[in-house]
């Protein structure tokens, strides 16, 4: 599969101070996939995403955007238009006084003429299903209402990839709920590359990868299924498993057979209900 961001023993440290936050990272984003990457604050997660579209570039190392190398400042315009950002508030990124109008703005700031912005406007808006409020003062809108708006203007400037740090970070369950659902919505339907960082379990559910990150260095990185059996790794690195997989594996240990690496609820009181009828 096609790497659209490449990593390639990076490092990184903050000008001015003496502790190195990325320790040598190599990593692939694969084109078309859904990535989560989990870590707790100060695991090195969010400066990581912060290099994929050059908001950062190395200290040592590089990172390429469909071959773009980020060091190069003659091609920033093009990594930014390559791969989008979503940051944990939304308020933050909201500079209209009408949601189509702010869903406009960085299309306008790209020069694209405005009969194709009409038409990314209205077609962004409706993908994250936000078009029914396009004339509503973003301001008055909830939460995850406004976070989505952010997502619309990052898809209305057509990117490849969408790198969102921490997004629901200050949102309510709903809201963290309706982000999700959106941004794997993008990257099922749509085909775009997401990257999802995150601090909570159950939003890495649904990806295609799980990596989990630690003091500046990746230290697991396989499909969620899997990360999480790791109960060893977790435990050391204080995060617990969905509930899900400590509940089967409480099962098993128990000595129902189950599988322990169902993620799914559904698929989870499937296999549950079909053991206790054997």
């Amino acid at each position: 599969m096609e790497s659209i961001i490449h990593f390639e023993n990076v490092h990184y440290t903050y000008p001015g101070e003496d502790h190195e936050i990325l320790h040598g990272i190599d990593l692939d984003i694969q084109r078309g996939t859904f990535t989560a990457i989990l870590g707790h604050n100060g695991s090195g997660k969010s400066t990581l995403a912060k290099h994929m579209n050059a908001i950062l570039v190395p200290t040592e190392g590089k990172v390429t955007v469909c071959g773009m190398d980020t060091k190069n400042e003659e091609l920033l315009l093009g990594i930014r238009a390559t791969v989008g950002m979503v940051f944990q508030n939304p308020d933050n990124q909201i500079v209209a006084n009408v949601v189509e109008d702010d869903v406009a703005f960085a299309p306008e700031n790209l020069g694209v003429p405005p009969e194709e912005i009409r038409e990314r406007v209205d077609a962004a808006l409706k993908q994250v299903g936000m078009y029914g409020f396009r004339m509503h003062a973003p301001h008055l809108l909830s939460g995850g209402q406004k976070q989505r708006v952010a997502i619309a203007g990052v898809i209305a400037m057509q990117p490849q990839c969408i790198v969102l740090d921490e997004p629901t970070a200050m949102l309510d369950p709903s809201g963290r709920r309706e982000v999700v659902e959106t941004v794997t919505a993008l990257c099922r339907e749509k085909g775009i590359t997401v990257v999802l960082i995150t601090h909570h379990m159950d939003e890495c559910v649904d990806a295609d990868r799980l990596i989990i990150m630690s003091k500046g260095s990746i230290v697991a990185d396989g499909a969620p299924k899997d990360v999480f059996q790791q109960s060893e790794l977790l435990k050391e690195e204080g995060l617990a498993a969905p509930a899900t997989t400590t509940l089967l594996q409480s099962l098993k240990a128990a000595g129902m057979e189950v599988p322990t690496d169902i993620l799914n609820i559904d698929a989870c009181a499937d296999a549950i209900a079909s053991a206790i009828s054997r």
